[in-house]
């Protein structure tokens, strides 16, 4: 589960910008979880059709578009949390 944003635009460009990084790295997350199920799937077909050319095609190039896409929004959804995680602490309400 992502942060939780709200539909008002926050007046803080700051709560914009990280409103903003929190979506897009929502959304990379669930392409790159996609990808690797996507390539689990194909690796398994491939296994049981003694891996034709096409689902190791598939499976290789889905592993590098995970490895690709994910680990930059795995950080910044880390990112986001930390910074509204010190936010709270501070006493920063936004």
């Amino acid at each position: 589960m992502g942060p939780v944003v709200s539909d008002e635009a926050p007046e803080d460009p700051v709560l914009e910008r990280r409103a903003r990084v929190a979506t897009w790295a929502e959304r990379g997350q669930r392409v790159g979880y996609l990808v690797i199920a996507v390539a689990v799937i194909a690796f398994v077909a491939g296994f049981a059709a003694g891996f034709p050319e096409a689902s190791v095609v598939v499976v290789i190039v889905s592993l590098i578009a995970a490895c690709v896409v994910l680990p930059p929004a795995i950080i910044a959804g880390y990112a986001v949390k930390a910074a509204e995680r010190e936010d709270r602490e501070a006493g920063h309400t936004p």
